[in-house]
C-alpha cells in the first residue's frame, strides 16, 4: 500500500506540473510577442546601429544635466506623492475597516472611481478645479497648475482607493479582540495599535505603498496635462523624446532605466504579497465593523467624509458643471459635429470605438489571465513561476509610451503585419488588463479546497473537465469583477493607444487629450464633456463590481 502511494505521488505531480506549463503558454507567447518583442525592439533602435550595440549612449544620457532632473524629479514626487497618499488615505482605510455607516457600500464605490478613470481624466478634473479659469481661480484668483501641488494632489485623488482598499481589506479582517485583549492588561489605546494591529498590517501597508509609488513613478497622463513645460517623469520624457524630438537613443536609455527601477519595485511587492498570504490568521470582515463609539470616531468619520467630499467629490462635480457651461448642452452637441478640425468623425465616435476595443481588449485579457491565474493556483511555486508572476505585473509600469511606439516598430512586417489593423489597439489595453483580473482572480482560485479537484481527478476528469465542474463554478463571481476591472482601465489606457489609435478611430482618452492640446473655448468644453462621458462609464462599471462584491468579497483589490 505504502509503495503504491510513492508510486502514485510522483506521476499525480508530473500530471499536475505538465497541466500547470500547458496553462502557461498561452500567455508567456502573448507577452512574449505583444510585450517583450515591442519593448526590445525599440530599445534595440535607440542603442543599435550599423549592426553594433552602442551601449555607451546610456552613460552619454544619463551625463545630461537635465535628463538628471528629470530622474529626480520623478523619484522625488512619487515619494511625496506616497507619503501624501498615506497620510491622507489610512484614516479612510481604518473607517472602511472598522466603523458602520449608512451609504458604506455606495461611497466605498465612490472613492474607488478615481483609481479605474484614466490618468488624462483625473488632469482634466484637477485642471476644471485648478487650473486657469478653473474654481478656485475663479473663487479666490488661485491658480495650481503647473506647479507640483497639482501633480500630488491628483496622485492623491488617483491612489486614495489602492490605500482604502488593500490596508482596509486586510483591517477589517484582523480580529479586534487582539486589540482587546491588550487593552485589558493595561496597554493605552495607542499602545495596543503600535504593538498589535500595526505589525499585523505592515504587510498590507507595504504593498500599497509600493503599489502607490509604481503607478506616480510611471505617472503620464497626470503630469502632461497639469505640469505644463516645467515638470517632466521619466514617462512624459520617454513620449516627449520619442513623439516630438525623435531622438529614440535617449528614450531607449530611460526606457531600461525605468524597467530596471519598475523590476526592482515589483519584486519587493512580490515577497511583500507572499508574506501577508501565509502570516495572518483572519475573521470574517462583516464582524468586525461597528457604529461609531464615542467622540473621536464620530470625529474621525467626519474627517473622512470631508477628505471625499473635498478631494474626490469636488474635482469630478466641478468637471461635469464644466461640461455644461455652454446652454442646451451645447458641448455635448458639439461632439456630434466633425467641423472642428481636430478629428476626421465626429468626437462622438470616440465612444463607440472605446466601447468596442474595450470589449475586445477585455475578452483577451479574461482569457490571458484566467490561464494564468489558474497556472499560479499551486502555492508551492518554483524561482520560474515566480518569474513567471512577475512577468505578468511588469505592464503595469514599464512605459506603455515604449510598448505602443515598439508596436509600430515590430509589428509592422510579416507574419504580424498589424499596423493597419484594429486588432492593435485591444492588444495594447489587454497587457494593462491581465495583471488585474490575475490579481483578482488568484486568491480565489487559492481558497478552492484543493481536495475537491483531487476527487474530481481520482474519478477520471480531465484537467479541463475539473476546471469546469470544479473551479469555474466557484469562481464564476470573481471572473465577472475581473472583466469588469479589465474592461475600465482598458476603457481608459492612453500611453500606448495614443501612439497607435488611427485618426478616424479615437478613443475617448485620445480625443480628450487632443480637445486639450487645442485652443479655444469649444475644444476645452467638448473635452470636458467626453471625460465626463467616460467618467460616468468607468462610474457605472464600478458600482456594478461592488455589487457583486457585497454578496461575496473577491480579490485582492
Amino acid at each position: 500500500m505504502d509503495l503504491a502511494r510513492t508510486e502514485v505521488a510522483p506521476r499525480g505531480s508530473r500530471k499536475g506540473n505538465a497541466a500547470r506549463f500547458g496553462l502557461m503558454a498561452l500567455p508567456v507567447a502573448f507577452f512574449g510577442v505583444f510585450f517583450a518583442w515591442p519593448v526590445a525592439a525599440i530599445t534595440a533602435r535607440g542603442l543599435k546601429s550599423d549592426g553594433a550595440w552602442h551601449l555607451g549612449r546610456i552613460t552619454d544620457v544619463l551625463a545630461q544635466s537635465d535628463i538628471r532632473h528629470v530622474l529626480w524629479f520623478t523619484v522625488w514626487q512619487a515619494l511625496a506623492s506616497t507619503a501624501l497618499t498615506l497620510l491622507v488615505a489610512l484614516p479612510g482605510a481604518y473607517v472602511f475597516a472598522r466603523l458602520d455607516f449608512p451609504g458604506k457600500r455606495v461611497l466605498r464605490a465612490v472613492v474607488t472611481v478615481p483609481f479605474v478613470l484614466p490618468t488624462v481624466v483625473v488632469g482634466t478634473a484637477f485642471l476644471a478645479l485648478v487650473g486657469r479659469g478653473g474654481l478656485l481661480d475663479e473663487l479666490w484668483g488661485v491658480r495650481l497648475d503647473t506647479t507640483v501641488w497639482a501633480i500630488l494632489l491628483a496622485h492623491v485623488f488617483f491612489n486614495y482607493a489602492v490605500v482604502v482598499r488593500t490596508v482596509g481589506g486586510l483591517w477589517a479582517q484582523l480580529d479586534p479582540r487582539q486589540e482587546e485583549a491588550a487593552r485589558m492588561l493595561g496597554a493605552s489605546r495607542l499602545r495596543a495599535w503600535r504593538t498589535v494591529t500595526l505589525p499585523a498590517l505592515g504587510p498590507a501597508v507595504a504593498a500599497a505603498t509600493l503599489m502607490v509609488f509604481l503607478f506616480t513613478f510611471t505617472s503620464f497622463g497626470v503630469v502632461q496635462i497639469l505640469g505644463g513645460p516645467t515638470f517632466s517623469t521619466l514617462e512624459v520624457e520617454i513620449y516627449r523624446q520619442t513623439s516630438e524630438i525623435f531622438d529614440l537613443a535617449t528614450a531607449a536609455v530611460l526606457t531600461l532605466v525605468q524597467f530596471a527601477a519598475v523590476g526592482a519595485i515589483l519584486a519587493v511587492h512580490a515577497r511583500t504579497v507572499r508574506r501577508s498570504e501565509s502570516a495572518l490568521r483572519l475573521v470574517d470582515a462583516a464582524r468586525t465593523a461597528r457604529r461609531p463609539r464615542g467622540a473621536g470616531q464620530w470625529a474621525l468619520l467626519a474627517g473622512v467624509l470631508g477628505t471625499v467630499a473635498v478631494l474626490i467629490l469636488l474635482p469630478l462635480a466641478v468637471l461635469v458643471q464644466r461640461s455644461l457651461d455652454a446652454p442646451d448642452f451645447g458641448y455635448y452637441r458639439a461632439l456630434t459635429s466633425s467641423d472642428s478640425g481636430v478629428f476626421l468623425v465626429p468626437p462622438i465616435e470616440a465612444v463607440g470605438n472605446s466601447l468596442t476595443y474595450a470589449l475586445a481588449a477585455t475578452a483577451i485579457a479574461v482569457l490571458i489571465g484566467g490561464l494564468a491565474a489558474a497556472a499560479l493556483t499551486r502555492r508551492d511555486t518554483g524561482r520560474f513561476v515566480r518569474g513567471f508572476d512577475a512577468l505578468l505585473m511588469l505592464p503595469l509600469g514599464v512605459s506603455a509610451v515604449t510598448v505602443g511606439f515598439g508596436f509600430l516598430i515590430a509589428l509592422d512586417e510579416p507574419p504580424l503585419d498589424l499596423r493597419a489593423s484594429w486588432i492593435l489597439v485591444p492588444l495594447a489595453q489587454a497587457l494593462v488588463g491581465v495583471p488585474f483580473v490575475v490579481r483578482t482572480m488568484l486568491p480565489v482560485l487559492r481558497a478552492v479546497d484543493g481536495r475537491l479537484r483531487e476527487a474530481a481527478a481520482v474519478l477520471g476528469a480531465s484537467p479541463w473537465r475539473v476546471w469546469r465542474e470544479v473551479d469555474l463554478p466557484l469562481v464564476r463571481r470573481a471572473l465577472l469583477i475581473a472583466a469588469g476591472f479589465a474592461f475600465a482601465v482598458s476603457l481608459g489606457e492612453f500611453g500606448a493607444t495614443v501612439f497607435i489609435a488611427r485618426p478616424d478611430n479615437p478613443t475617448l482618452p485620445v480625443a480628450v487629450a487632443k480637445l486639450l492640446g487645442r485652443a479655444g473655448e469649444l475644444n476645452y468644453g467638448q473635452a470636458m464633456a467626453l471625460s465626463t462621458i467616460l467618467m460616468v462609464v468607468c462610474a457605472v462599471s464600478l458600482l456594478m463590481l461592488e455589487g457583486l462584491r457585497s454578496a461575496d468579497r473577491t480579490g485582492e483589490f
